[in-house]
C-alpha cells in the first residue's frame, strides 16, 4: 500500500530514536511511500486533530507523558493494554478505528531476563507513570515482587526519602522509570542512596539517551550489573511493527 504514515506521539520528543529507526527499517524493507513522523504535542487534547488531518496514518507509538492519557481517545484496547492501564502502540484499522496495545512490557521483560539470577526476587520501581505500569506487568510475569517509589504519598508506594540500606538489602533490582537523566538533562538522577548498591544488584534504566545515565554510572561504581533501555526499545519497536501489520 502506498502513502502509509506512522508516527510517535509524545512531548519534547526531538531526541527520540523511533523516527530514525523506522525510517531506516522502511528503506531496508523497500517500503516506498512509508513515512514516520514525530507528533510533538503540548497537550494530549491535540491528539484528535492529528488523526483528523492525517488520513494516511496506519499506526502510532506513544511515549512520555501520554501512555495513560491517550486511552480515552481510543476505540478499543488489547487485553494486555487494558490490564496494564497504559498504551505505547496504536493500530489504526481500515475502518479508522484506533486500538491500543502495550509492547513496553514485552521489551522490558526480554531485556531484563538475561541478567536475572536466583537471588533477584524483589524489585524497586522508581516512578509511577505509564512506563512503570508496563514494567510492573512484566515483573508479575517473571514472578518478581516489586515496590513503587514515588515523590508523593500514594497507596502501595514508598516515598523517595524512605529508601534506605534496608530497602536496598530487600530489593535486588532497581528500575528507573522516570525521565530523570534523559538528554539534555544528563546531570540529573533519581534521589536514592546509591551507596547501598552492591554486586548483587541490577540497575536498569529505561532511558537510552545518554547510553549511560548518572543513575547507571553511580550503580556501576558500586559493582551493580547495569542495563539501559536501548534493547528494550528495539524489542518493543519490532513488536509495534508486527501489530501494525496484523
Amino acid at each position: 500500500m502506498s502513502g502509509s504514515l506512522f508516527g510517535l506521539i509524545g512531548k519534547n520528543i526531538s531526541y527520540s530514536f523511533s523516527k530514525k529507526y523506522f525510517t531506516e527499517k522502511f528503506a531496508l524493507a523497500n517500503r516506498q511511500g512509508y513515512m514516520y513522523e514525530n507528533f510533538d504535542l503540548e497537550s494530549i487534547e491535540e491528539f484528535p486533530s492529528i488523526i483528523k488531518t492525517n488520513s494516511d496514518l496506519k499506526g502510532l507509538n506513544v511515549t512520555i507523558p501520554y501512555k495513560e492519557g491517550i486511552i480515552p481517545y481510543l476505540d478499543k484496547l488489547s487485553k494486555t493494554a487494558a490490564l496494564i492501564g497504559a498504551v505505547n502502540v496504536i493500530r489504526i484499522t481500515k475502518k479508522g478505528k484506533l486500538k491500543g496495545y502495550n509492547s513496553d512490557f514485552y521489551g522490558f521483560m526480554k531485556s531484563l531476563e538475561p541478567l536475572l539470577q536466583a537471588h533477584h526476587q524483589n524489585a524497586l520501581i522508581l516512578g509511577t507513570g505509564g512506563a512503570s505500569k508496563g514494567v510492573a506487568f512484566a515483573l508479575d510475569k517473571l514472578g518478581i515482587l516489586y515496590t513503587f517509589v514515588s515523590r508523593e504519598e500514594k497507596p502501595g508506594t514508598i516515598m523517595y526519602q524512605r529508601v534506605n540500606a534496608t530497602t536496598f538489602a530487600n530489593h535486588q533490582i532497581i528500575i528507573n522509570c522516570t525521565p530523570s537523566g534523559t538528554s539534555p538533562s544528563i546531570d540529573e538522577f533519581p534521589s536514592i542512596p546509591y551507596q547501598y548498591f552492591t554486586k548483587k544488584h541490577i540497575a536498569f534504566d529505561l532511558i537510552y539517551n545518554p547510553e549511560e545515565t548518572q543513575f547507571l554510572k553511580k550503580a556501576k561504581s558500586k559493582g551493580a550489573a547495569i542495563k539501559n533501555g536501548s534493547e528494550m526499545l528495539i524489542l518493543q519497536a519490532e513488536k509495534s511493527w508486527k501489530i501494525w501489520n496484523k
